[in-house]
C-alpha cells in the first residue's frame, strides 16, 4: 500500500500547479482535497475513497485518472468569469 504522503506527492505532481491534501478517516477511508495553494480555493473534494485499494501502482494510476475526469467536469460546469 502507498503511504499518505507518497500519494499526495504523486497527486500534485500529476495535478500541478494544484496542491493536494490527502486525509485518512477512522474507517479507513481516504478524502482528496485539490486546491490552489496561494489562493486556497478548492477544485474538487473526494471523500470515501477505500485506502485498501490503491496497493499497485496502476491502482493509484486509475484514481489519478478518475481524479482528473471529475476535476474536468467540475470545471466544465464553473461560471466563466470574464
Amino acid at each position: 500500500m502507498i503511504s499518505l504522503a507518497q500519494l499526495r506527492l504523486q497527486l500534485e505532481r500529476s495535478f500541478s500547479p494544484l496542491a493536494c491534501e490527502c486525509t485518512l478517516t477512522g474507517d479507513h477511508s481516504l478524502t482528496v482535497k485539490l486546491y490552489h495553494p496561494v489562493s486556497g480555493q478548492v477544485d474538487l473534494v473526494v471523500s470515501g475513497l477505500k485506502v485498501s485499494s490503491l496497493g499497485t501502482p496502476e491502482a493509484v494510476d486509475g484514481l489519478i485518472e478518475e481524479l482528473r475526469y471529475e476535476l474536468e467536469s467540475n470545471t466544465l460546469r464553473r461560471p466563466q468569469t470574464t
